[in-house]
Formats: C-alpha cells, sequence, structure tokens
C-alpha cells in the first residue's frame, strides 16, 4: 500500500499548521537561508505543501519545480505561483511506492538539488524514501533533509502530523550513508522551539501549535537565532543533513 492509499481526503491539522507557519514569514526566511548556501541549480522540493519555502526560491530567482503528494496542496502551489517564470513544473511525487523508479522515470536524475523538508518523518520506510530522492539527484547533486530531532520529544503533535519517528545526527546521518550519500554538513535547527513543544504538546496536550505563541516567537527571531549561533547548532528541535551524491 502506498503512502497516497493512507491518505485520508483531507489534512485538516497538516493545511493549519501549515497556514500558520505561512504567517511566520521570519521563522520561514531563518529556515531557507540556512539551506540555501547548499542549493544549487535546479532544485526540486519534496514535500512543498502550500508554499512556505517554495515562495523564498522563486522570490530568489532560483528554478524550483515544487511537489506534494496531496493534490489538494498541488492545486493551491498552481494557483499561487503558477505564472512565476522560475517556476519549472509542479508534480505530485510519492516516496512510498515500490515502482518508484517506473513510475518517475521521467524526473529521474534531472535535479542539481533536492529538498525534503519535514516529509521524511511521514513515511514508515524512510530507508527507501532516501534512496528514491537520491534517485532525484545528477551526480554531484545535494539532497538537503531536515526532520524532527529527538525522540525523547516525541508527543501528541507528532501523533497528530502522522510522525513515525524523530531523528538525531547519527541516525540521520546514517540515512543518508546507506543511500550512498557523502554527508557534508549536519547541524540542529531551532533550540528555542524545544519549549514550546514539551510546554505544548506534552504538558497541555494541544494538537495544534497555538497560533499566537507562533506569532510571538515569529517577533522573537533574532533571540532564536542567538540561542542557536551560542549553542553551536549541538541542541534543536529539528536536525538538518546534507548529503552530496558521489556517483
Amino acid at each position: 500500500m502506498t503512502a497516497a492509499e493512507h491518505l485520508e481526503e483531507t489534512d485538516p491539522s497538516g493545511l493549519q499548521t501549515l497556514e500558520r507557519f505561512a504567517a511566520a514569514i521570519r521563522f520561514n526566511r531563518w529556515m531557507f537561508d540556512t539551506i540555501r548556501p547548499y542549493c544549487k541549480g535546479h532544485v526540486l522540493e519534496v514535500g512543498s505543501g502550500i508554499g512556505n519555502i517554495s515562495r523564498l526560491f522563486l522570490e530568489n530567482n532560483i528554478p524550483l519545480t515544487a511537489s506534494d503528494l496531496r493534490a489538494e496542496y498541488c492545486v493551491k502551489l498552481k494557483q499561487e505561483f503558477g505564472n512565476h517564470p522560475f517556476l519549472r513544473g509542479i508534480t505530485s511525487i510519492d516516496l512510498a511506492v515500490p515502482d518508484f523508479k517506473e513510475r518517475y522515470k521521467n524526473i529521474l536524475q534531472q535535479f542539481d538539488t533536492v529538498i525534503s523538508l519535514n516529509v521524511i518523518e511521514h513515511i514508515q520506510d524512510d530507508v527507501q524514501a532516501i534512496a528514491y530522492c537520491t534517485e532525484l539527484l545528477k551526480p554531484g547533486g545535494n539532497l538537503i533533509i531536515l526532520v524532527p530531532a529527538f525522540q525523547a520529544l516525541y508527543n501528541l503533535f507528532d501523533k497528530e502530523l502522522g510522525h513515525y519517528v524523530r531523528y538525531n545526527n547519527h541516525s540521520l546521518g546514517q540515512l543518508l550513508g546507506k543511500a550512498g550519500l557523502e554527508v557534508i554538513h549536519q547541524q540542529y535547527f531551532n533550540a528555542v522551539g524545544i519549549a514550546g513543544w514539551i510546554v505544548n504538546g506534552k504538558i497541555l496536550r494541544k494538537k495544534l501549535i497555538p497560533r499566537k505563541q507562533l506569532q510571538l516567537f515569529d517577533k522573537l527571531m533574532p533571540v532564536v537565532k542567538m540561542v542557536d549561533a551560542i549553542t553551536f547548532h549541538k541542541i534543536g528541535l529539528s536536525v538538518i543533513a546534507v548529503g552530496r551524491k558521489t556517483l
């Protein structure tokens, strides 16, 4: 059974979360600026959602192919960005299908960079998902993965959003290594976010990130970024890894 066959027709929790983060302009810019040094050439975004990060690639004139598993999100992406000169296409990609290479043979080895932000944790066979992402890269291309960090933080938020697992530097690096990628960068991201995740998801048992808290968090972005700097990216709510395809 594919990931698409597991999906409900709509994704209310996921959509509400994406819409709330759409207003977190400073946070989205920080995430984009963090991964941008490892992006080159034609970028494929696997799991674009409603385009919170896609928008920043296009605004910076970076050639982008956007994608999402959900048809409703692909429609939103087309409505929002369909006429942008640097948009190379919008497609649906399922990282859980067994016939991936046959189904997507027209886009294998077509991209200089593949990014997947907050996607892999939704897929039970994460090893295969990373391998499929690697198949989409040209030789020498970069795969950029961002996923939730530290299994001890797993709570109601994760369950509501359909996360199977959270990762750390070691486990995420191992995933990329199994796909034959050379890991060229790893770091944790957003240390301040850990407090809110614990309080709201574990203690208050909320299912969605409170809108007003996210707005305040976004306003405090200079402080949030400073905390990551002074902790040397050794702890964070998320973990990022970049792997280079050597063959």
